[in-house]
């Protein structure tokens, strides 16, 4: 009996250099060996119990709402989280209803390590993004653990010295999405030690801190990079058909020298009024630049929601890029009887309009024909008039010229015999 006891009081010891140890002594004891930098206990325990109270080497007796800076504490419902950097070393000891059914899992030299984002980001991309939870540099695969680590990712605006701003004048985070390794959207495998993000670049252009820490606390240590985030270096425009036959189309148009040429492709889907999806997909070839195809109209009456996604290569550094195109609605109206009606009408009330314009042009020429008919038959009657007047004129003339010589001549006459006379 004495040699069982001290083989359970060494066992602690014994079972440290293991990546993790899981305990479940009756004293719940503890050791953490003096080259460890950061150590995490998961101790469960009975449903109904309290958090444990974790007592350090020297006495001092951690709570999960007192404990300090160093030490942060995650609880719920039949189980504690407790992670420590810089532990002290020496046996500790968690005080609850651990009972030999329970356990705690010593989880030492955990690290967080992520991948570097981008230094230049672009407004509304989507961004896989990455972060490997290691122990002693191999991936943690205690589902215990990962099922209840919560990474948040975050961006703050960039300012010089933020720690010695007062507080109410530093930047608020902005959070754009937070990990999981669960197995769900971008991430591959749950439960490998591996978190996987879509992250939403939806943020205005500038500079940023950004920013990976513990949600639910689980870790202490946060981990910043600075950004630059600028404007999409594309746009994207569904234009709707004028009708229920013509097709919708989408055009993709790009900054001049910001993507690389034949890169551009889409995904587009359409859910009509009924709730059912109809896929478009599009892409460049060769050179082509921008991109445009057409989507069907399904011509239906009723409200109608599109979104999708946009892929890229940046030109500038070869990166594939992915935008998302939220959803967005428009609406297909019913032709109604009385919009035909009125259809019918105004064309009718167009070539009522057209006629009477007609009409007004062809009475115009008749009045400007006759005006010039008129015309030319007064010059043609002053004509008349003049060549008749001047023809008199001209024999009144003619009379008087023959007369003035007849006169002439009987006077000449005259004269002759007067002068025969009295030579006689």
């Amino acid at each position: 009996m004495p040699r069982l006891l001290i083989l359970l009081l060494f066992l602690p010891l014994l079972s440290w250099g293991q990546e993790s140890t899981q305990m479940s002594w009756l004293d719940n004891r503890f050791r953490v060996d003096p080259t460890v930098d950061q150590v995490s206990f998961m101790v469960k325990r009975d449903k109904e119990s309290n958090s444990v109270v974790l007592v350090r080497p020297d006495g001092t007796k951690y709570y999960a709402w007192r404990h300090p800076d160093n030490v942060s504490w995650y609880e719920e419902q039949g189980i504690d989280i407790i992670s420590i950097e810089n532990p002290m070393p020496g046996p500790w000891q968690a005080v609850g209803r651990v009972t030999p059914k329970n356990k705690i899992d010593v989880l030492s030299n955990l690290r967080l390590d992520i991948d570097d984002l981008p230094s230049r980001l672009y407004q509304s991309e989507t961004l896989k993004f990455t972060a490997r939870l290691l122990q002693n540099d191999q991936l943690l695969t205690s589902r215990d653990f990962l099922d209840r680590v919560k990474l948040q990712v975050e961006f703050l605006e960039y300012v010089e010295n933020p720690d010695e701003l007062p507080e109410k004048s530093r930047p608020s985070p902005i959070i754009l999405g937070e990990f999981a390794d669960d197995g769900i959207g971008f991430d591959e495998y749950p439960g490998d030690g591996v978190f996987t993000i879509a992250l939403p670049v939806d943020i205005q252009p500038g500079k940023y801190r950004a920013r990976v820490s513990s949600r639910n606390g689980i870790f202490l240590r946060t981990f910043e990079q600075q950004v630059l985030i600028y404007p999409p270096p594309l746009t994207a425009d569904f234009i709707q058909g004028r009708d229920q036959v013509e097709p919708h189309q989408f055009v993709v148009t790009p900054e001049m020298g910001a993507i690389v040429p034949g890169s551009l492709a889409a995904h587009i889907e359409q859910v009509d009024p009924e709730g059912k999806s109809t896929i478009t997909q599009g892409h460049a070839t060769g050179e082509q630049e921008g991109l445009k195809f057409t989507i069907p109209n399904i011509g239906e009456p009723g409200q109608y929601a599109w979104s999708g996604w946009l892929y890229a290569t940046d030109l500038l550094n070869n990166r594939e890029l992915i935008f998302g195109l939220p959803t967005k609605h428009f609406a297909i109206q019913a032709e109604l009887q009385l919009d035909r009606n009125l259809e019918d009408f105004r064309h009718q009330q167009q070539l009522k309009a057209q006629a009477e314009e007609d009409a007004r042009l062809a009475a115009e020429r008749a009045q400007a024909r006759s005006k010039a008919m008129k015309v030319i038959i007064g010059g043609n009657i002053v004509l008349i008039v003049l060549v008749v007047a001047g023809g008199f004129i001209w024999r009144k003339w003619k009379t008087k010229k023959v007369i003035a010589q007849a006169l002439d001549e009987v006077e000449s006459e005259g004269d002759s015999a007067e002068e025969e006379a009295k030579s006689a």
